[in-house]
């Protein structure tokens, strides 16, 4: 290892005559420049799991990005968020060539003459480097990200040839967990796809035979009802956080006790942290069985966010876990009613100071429901792809947990990896 270079990305930013810059202020790009079709412009909220999230990313004409063009990504690109989850950061890639960095995001650009990117890219993910990058920002007046603080960021690395195959080994994960998760998409689309055709576009086997009659929701097929949700679950309580301040409460857990933020609309195999027994009998944290549905209720972009929890799991007070009254709905079918009640549910939560919704109003908020028949035929074909889709899921956390095991050990160097 007598051949890896430590140095900070500032120094290596200037040897190679590269970029450590903010994006456009606010007052470079306005909100009316904004539009429906154009270039994506990156921003912090697009930056997930060290990729680029497209499917709210906003968009500005051609003419824009040219007039900011110092702002254009390039391929290798790296860009962090500068405010909220310091640390986060995410690797341009080539078909993203082009995009804009947006206003709230720093861009780092060096080339690939001495620093591979996907190697810099993973390399910034390792948790003492993103906990790091954290303590510094937290020391400003306001917790934020500059190009400062990011220039004095050490790095360590090895040859060209041995980035490469770093990256190579790491990457391999990756492609993975995107095929599996190209698969969920899919099976989520036809899985949605169903829902709207038989209980918002009322298409459903036998739909002829039903006169409509009217709702509080607008017209609704004979036989339906328009029921409250707190009618529809036979559970719906938020959690709770043991007092912080208590180390009995947390060392040694074995609980999952989840936070909205790892809320992912999928299935939940492992939270962040654990609280112990103590810690959740001594406090407002519950226990919600496996099966149960967390959403969040605190906090933009989250509200409305859903997991289903696979093992006895707690949650903080941020979340509702609801349980689905079997003699009226199944616990599938009310996943797919939260799903299509988020946009009232954020709309109830805009012009908060925090956004949020209280349980009183997720329980009043009003849905259609179909005869329990017909909720059952609609499992018979929503849960083999939901089974599907827990399966890939859990591969994927499998293939993130390996990978972020093997993440340090390669970048330190401590499991040695030839060149190619």
């Amino acid at each position: 290892m007598a051949d890896w270079r430590e140095t900070t990305l500032g120094e290596i930013c200037d040897e190679v005559g590269g970029v450590i810059q903010t994006g456009p202020f606010g007052s470079q790009l306005h909100e009316s420049d904004y539009a429906p079709e154009g270039v994506p412009v990156v921003m912090p909220k697009d930056i997930v799991d060290g990729r680029i999230a497209t499917d709210s990313v906003a968009r500005v004409s051609p003419e824009h990005v040219e007039r900011l063009s110092r702002h254009k990504l390039r391929s290798g690109d790296i860009v962090y968020g500068r405010r909220g989850d310091i640390g986060r950061q995410a690797l341009i890639r080539p078909e993203q060539e082009g995009w804009m960095c947006g206003t709230g995001c720093l861009r780092l650009s060096f080339g690939e003459s001495v620093l591979n990117p996907l190697f810099l890219h993973y390399y910034l993910r390792q948790d003492d480097v993103v906990t790091w990058i954290t303590n510094q920002a937290v020391g400003a007046t306001m917790p934020n990200l500059n190009t400062g603080i990011l220039r004095t960021v050490p790095v360590r690395f090895p040859p060209l040839p041995v980035q490469r195959r770093i990256a190579g080994i790491l990457s391999a994960y990756d492609e993975l967990i995107e095929n599996s998760l190209r698969r969920i998409r899919l099976l989520e689309a036809m899985a949605r796809a169903l829902y709207r055709e038989w209980f918002v576009h009322f298409r459903f086997p036998g739909h002829e035979k039903l006169p409509r009659v009217a709702s509080p929701l607008g017209d609704m097929p004979q036989g339906w009802e328009v029921k409250p949700l707190s009618a529809l679950c036979s559970r719906m309580e938020s959690g709770g956080t043991p007092k912080r301040n208590t180390p009995e409460y947390w060392e040694g857990g074995d609980i999952e006790w989840f936070k909205t933020g790892e809320l992912w609309d999928g299935f939940l195999f492992g939270s962040e942290e654990k609280i112990t027994e103590r810690g959740q009998r001594e406090s407002n944290a519950r226990i919600f069985e496996p099966g149960t549905i967390l959403m969040a209720i605190y906090g933009s972009p989250t509200v409305g966010r859903l997991g289903i929890v696979t093992r006895p799991s707690s949650c903080n007070q941020a979340a509702l876990g609801l349980v689905a009254d079997t003699e009226h709905i199944s616990q599938t079918f009310l996943y797919f009613v939260l799903l299509s009640l988020r946009d009232h549910f954020n709309g109830l939560a805009q012009g908060a100071a925090q956004q949020n919704i209280s349980k009183e109003k997720v329980a009043n908020a009003a849905a259609l429901v179909p005869p329990r028949p017909l909720v059952t035929a609609f499992d018979r074909l929503a849960d083999p792809t939901f089974s599907q889709v827990q399966v890939l899921q859990r591969q994927i956390h499998n293939l993130r947990r390996t990978r972020d095991l093997l993440l340090p050990r390669l970048l330190s160097g401590q499991l040695e990896v030839k060149a190619p």
